[in-house]
């Protein structure tokens, strides 16, 4: 169970404080829900106590389980690229694992979109679904970490230094 003031995390909503835990009538049932404040976007969130597993409610990382996506982030042997899958395809495939509970599936997501890139121009949907992994991805390890947000987020681009600045190399070789 949650305690109010608690940070959790909601799947692709990302990190929250556990505002206060309320008993309201639902047809006619009384329903004990958690009421959780998403912090990047202030939404307020209802989620039933006998729910909240189910629907991947969870504490945040430790700074262990924050190690362990970095090192995740870093192995490359599972990338599976764009071979024979259309960008709608992955598109699907990668919104999915963004509303898992296991930080890991957004891990997979953020680190395929960046290897992806470095080949071919993502589509916008791809751009939106990095930003949307990145960010939780970054606010999340940033809580565990107890670091800023914008130092967690450059310390996971110095991950794939070698394929973005590549990219960017690239870029400027093209204006030239």
């Amino acid at each position: 169970m949650f305690s109010v003031d608690e940070l959790v995390v909601y799947p692709a909503q990302g990190v929250g404080k556990v505002e206060r835990i309320e008993t309201q009538e639902i047809g006619g049932v009384a329903t004990e829900l958690i009421i959780v404040r998403i912090l990047s976007n202030n939404v307020t969130l209802m989620v039933p106590v006998k729910n909240a597993r189910n629907v991947g409610l969870r504490g945040v990382y430790t700074p262990e389980q924050a190690d362990e996506i970095r090192v995740y982030l870093q192995d490359r042997t599972d990338f599976t690229g764009y071979s024979g899958q259309n960008w709608n395809r992955r598109y699907r495939e990668y919104s999915e694992k963004l509303k898992s509970s296991d930080l890991r599936d957004v891990a997979y997501v953020l680190k395929e979109l960046i290897l992806i890139g470095k080949d071919k121009e993502l589509s916008f949907g791809e751009r939106r679904l990095l930003e949307q992994a990145m960010g939780l991805i970054s606010l999340e390890l940033s809580f565990a970490l107890k670091q800023d947000q914008a130092e967690v987020k450059k310390s996971i681009e110095d991950l794939f230094a070698d394929i973005l600045h590549a990219k960017d190399a690239e870029n400027e070789a093209e204006v030239d």
